[in-house]
């Protein structure tokens, strides 16, 4: 089981209990206090480590705010939390109301044509998408061309409960197959090849956990995702590139490139809209291309 490094914005004051095991018991993206902050974010989750330091840095400049809660699930969870008031995660169930919403671009135009937001700004875009092996690559996987093999099995975000990352994978290996004259079976065949490992809700913490397991020798995830993978499992994973090199990714045309996009719920609150101006700062810019993302072209 992997263990995941805690992702906290408040530094760790040593005065607060903690109970939790790993292989049970343990809710990775919920982070801080929903009832006592004065900042609420809900964000889709692939780049929950740019969107941590993002947070610490904005506490250290305005540590009035006191507490800051963030929710880092895909799309799905945090629009019904958002649209119902509550979500029961296992046997405990949140309520809290987001001030800032990040998320693609197709789920912010819902919620401004819904009243809930009446605008938003580009955000941050990827650097496409990449292929998570095991450390050392015990299948020679090398591209696009490997995952037809029989003795390969690839995992993928679930195409029901995960659709736009699953639509931007399968995309960008339709597109490469094709240009490849590779033949990839499976992907006509949604939920049903046995050469997949289906996700089940939350891809970016289920892909690498997959590969560990031995239910999947590879998996195509962000380019953000796979850098963060190997940075804290630094002896687990590797990277195989679409286009480009591990260190520089130059994702070939085929590769999908996503669009992240961030606006105010409501009047935001006391400090959303402060936070959403500090998301456009040059130093937040600084720290999602630490962590492999670029921003977002208006």
């Amino acid at each position: 089981m992997l263990v995941w490094p805690e992702e906290t914005v408040l530094p760790d004051r040593g005065d607060i209990p903690k109970w939790c095991h790993t292989g049970s018991n343990l809710c990775l993206d919920f982070h801080g206090d929903p009832l006592t902050a004065k900042l609420v974010v809900f964000s889709d989750g692939n780049h929950h480590m740019a969107l941590m330091e993002t947070l610490q840095y904005f506490y250290k400049n305005n540590p009035e705010v006191e507490q800051i809660f963030y929710a880092t699930t895909p799309p799905g969870p945090v629009l019904k939390l958002l649209k119902h008031g509550s979500l029961q995660i296992g046997n405990f169930i949140l309520s809290a109301k987001p001030h800032v919403f990040i998320s693609p671009l197709p789920v912010l135009d819902n919620l401004v044509n819904e009243g809930y937001m009446q605008q938003h700004m580009p955000f941050m875009q990827n650097r496409g998408n990449v292929l998570l092996i095991k450390k050392g690559n015990p299948k020679n996987i090398s591209g696009i061309a490997d995952l037809a093999r029989t003795n390969v099995r690839l995992f993928l975000s679930n195409p029901k409960t995960e659709a736009m990352s699953y639509k931007g994978y399968v995309d960008t290996l339709k597109g490469i197959a094709a240009r490849e004259d590779v033949n990839l079976s499976f992907l006509s065949d949604e939920l049903s090849g046995t050469e997949v490992e289906y996700g089940e809700r939350i891809h970016h913490r289920e892909a690498p956990q997959a590969i560990m397991d031995g239910r999947a020798d590879v998996a195509i995830v962000y380019y953000h995702l796979a850098l963060r993978y190997t940075r804290i499992f630094p002896s687990l994973f590797e990277v195989v590139p679409l286009g480009g090199t591990t260190e520089d990714p130059q994702p070939v045309p085929e590769n999908v490139i996503s669009l992240t996009h961030a606006g105010i719920i409501g009047d935001g609150g006391q400090w959303g809209s402060q936070f959403l101006h500090f998301l456009s700062s040059k130093l937040v810019s600084e720290i999602y291309s630490h962590h492999g993302l670029l921003r977002a072209k208006p």
